[in-house]
């Protein structure tokens, strides 16, 4: 199992939709994450920054992360683009982020 953390950028003014389409995540999007280890996945929200900071369980080394190449995950981040800071594949920027301490 390894625990992973990264950072994206929510588009000012977007807070409200970013969490209405993530209540709504697509079943077969969200069976996907489920089958390829994520676990225990969370996004929370910075209101002073607009950053998402997002963590997650996987069981092995890849995340939720790694699932690019992925149609629906594709379409997942087209859908999202418009709210969210985008790379020019419509992949959310994103920054990893290295742990640095764990209390379980």
């Amino acid at each position: 199992m390894t625990r992973k953390a990264f950072k994206m950028y929510l588009k000012p003014g977007f807070e409200n939709e970013y969490e209405k389409r993530h209540n709504e995540i697509w079943p077969e999007l969200k069976q996907l994450i489920h089958e390829s280890g994520v676990y225990d996945y969370s996004i929370f929200w910075d209101q002073e920054t607009n950053i998402l900071f997002a963590t997650q369980k996987n069981i092995g080394k890849a995340g939720s992360q790694d699932l690019g190449n992925e149609q629906i995950v594709q379409k997942w981040w087209a859908y999202m683009a418009d709210i969210m800071e985008t790379n020019t594949d419509n992949s959310p920027v994103t920054v990893e982020l290295n742990e640095l301490f764990y209390l379980e």
